[in-house]
């Protein structure tokens, strides 16, 4: 590689530093999420929400938004919204009342089949892998 390609590609990645600069500061914090959640699929190797489709086989990863105690048919469920930047998938786990460690704000890898429920996809009784709290 010649000295004066070398002294280009720096100065392309300084402006490239410099542009991701000013896209962070003029994005909004649940925007910076959103792309960190997204980031975070891509690096595990996960398929991100929004290109699973019906019935696919597919690992998930991203943050729990909310968990709810929602009876079904006189089951008792427990429902969770999984949010990794591009879309929320529901978790729902039945005959489930609680689960230690699955609480809001709690990152989760998750595997199974998506079913599509009312156009949500929805992944019932997943296998799935807490996150450490250090990293979310």
């Amino acid at each position: 590689m010649s000295g004066a390609t070398r002294a280009e590609k720096e100065q392309r990645g300084g402006a490239g530093r410099f542009k991701r600069f000013l896209e962070r500061l003029s994005s909004s914090e649940e925007e910076l999420h959103s792309q960190e959640l997204q980031q975070e699929a891509e690096s595990t190797g996960c398929t991100r929400i929004a290109s699973c489709g019906d019935r696919q086989i597919a690992r998930v990863t991203g943050t729990l938004r909310t968990v709810t105690l929602r009876p079904r048919a006189g089951v008792p469920t427990l429902e969770a919204e999984l949010f990794d930047g591009s879309a929320a998938l529901d978790v729902v786990w039945l005959g489930r009342r609680a689960i230690a460690g699955i609480e809001p704000g709690r990152g989760l890898v998750a595997w199974g089949r998506i079913a599509m429920n009312h156009g949500r996809p929805v992944m019932f009784n997943p296998k799935y892998e807490l996150r450490p709290l250090g990293q979310e």
